[in-house]
């Protein structure tokens, strides 16, 4: 199901779609109360959900490679958010656990992402955000990560 109507609107997707993130992303990292990067929170909502995470199963979960996991687990344990601890079968692999202090940030990181949702979704009935977050899913589908 392609938009190759003729005449259909040119709406600059890529454009447009450039700038809301960082344009968010700014907004997020200049709230005060925010602890965290959103990277940072993006791995303590994965931990929230399943703590102990595999750190290449999180860099997976987060669209991140080896490299880009190895150094948000860097950042956040030097926070003391998150500990890192080899895996008790296979030496070689490191899981990812919350420390009290994270589990404290990630309520906070919950909330504000409460308040962020409420304000991208201010103005929108509840199926065109439907539409939205189906569009921006199926960008995952049509460029999927390469492995490196």
């Amino acid at each position: 199901m392609r938009n190759n109507v003729a005449g259909a609107k040119h709406h600059r997707l890529i454009y447009l779609l450039s700038v809301a993130q960082r344009r968010v992303q700014r907004w997020m990292a200049a709230r005060p109360e925010s602890e965290v990067t959103p990277a940072q929170a993006g791995l303590l909502f994965i931990l929230g959900r399943r703590d102990g995470v595999l750190m290449g199963e999180a860099g997976a979960a987060l669209d991140m490679g080896p490299a880009g996991i190895s150094g948000l687990v860097d950042r956040t344990v030097a926070a003391k958010l998150v500990e890192r601890r080899a895996d008790r079968e296979d030496g070689r692999a490191f899981r990812i656990w919350l420390t009290p202090k994270g589990r404290t940030v990630l309520a906070q990181a919950k909330a504000g992402a409460a308040e962020i949702n409420a304000v991208l979704t201010e103005g929108f009935t509840a199926a065109e955000i439907d539409i939205v977050a189906r569009w921006l899913t199926s960008i995952q589908d049509k460029f999927p990560r390469r492995s490196d």
